[in-house]
């Protein structure tokens, strides 16, 4: 049976202790981070302990503690960076009018590419799938992931006020809250089953939101 996971105490400090400014440092913090995500890819968060990271990185102990206090601030810190990824390219996704299109076949390619980006990026990055787990898995580590939904769900919210002004805020809030839910799942699928055919998956959530626009003209 597979051991359950053990629950950090709340007051484990979850932030890195120092950020390097020197190429040497720099170059430590990068390969700890790095060696970490190849170790959740081959073990997963559970087996994941620091002194694995210094014996396959080459490290002394004393040089991780230097920069991260323990294994819980290491995959917050590699949590954080992917899900700015991810952020980021739904903001550019929305910058660059991805809801738009003449026709349901841009629109629903539009969505389709964004989707695809964002489950690639998700693929390679070190330990990714694994990182989405753990994510979703400790209480401590899951405000990572609601601060990243709330932030592209606010702001996904204003660009659908903007262009449906006659739907009400309510509406557009539960919309936003679904659609970004959606993603993610959609995202954690495609990782998750590395057979799954990312491309078409991307074009179905994109056919589902653009026939869920249709109806918003008209308040339910």
């Amino acid at each position: 049976m597979p051991k359950p996971t053990v629950e950090p105490a709340a007051d484990i400090p979850l932030d890195a202790k120092l950020r390097p400014t020197q190429a040497r440092a720099q170059d430590t913090y990068e390969v700890v981070l790095a060696t970490a995500g190849e170790l959740l890819i081959e073990s997963g968060f559970e087996q994941l302990t620091t002194n694995a990271i210094c014996k396959r990185a080459g490290l002394t102990p004393p040089a991780l503690y230097r920069y991260f206090p323990n294994k819980y601030a290491i995959l917050k810190e590699l949590g954080d960076r992917l899900m700015r990824l991810q952020d980021e390219a739904v903001f550019a996704w929305m910058e660059a009018g991805g809801l738009e299109g003449a026709t349901a076949s841009e629109r629903v390619a539009k969505t389709a590419g964004l989707l695809t980006d964002v489950i690639d990026m998700t693929r390679r990055f070190p330990g990714g799938a694994a990182i989405g787990r753990a994510l979703r898995a400790v209480p401590m580590l899951q405000q990572l992931r609601f601060a990243s939904r709330d932030m592209v769900a606010g702001q996904f919210g204003e660009v659908l006020a903007a262009r449906f002004p006659s739907v009400s805020p309510v509406r557009i809030r539960t919309a936003t809250r679904m659609m970004v839910e959606l993603t993610y799942a959609a995202t954690e699928m495609a990782v998750e089953e590395p057979g799954q055919d990312a491309g078409a998956l991307a074009e179905e959530i994109g056919r589902l939101f653009d026939c869920y626009f249709e109806t918003f003209d008209t308040e339910l």
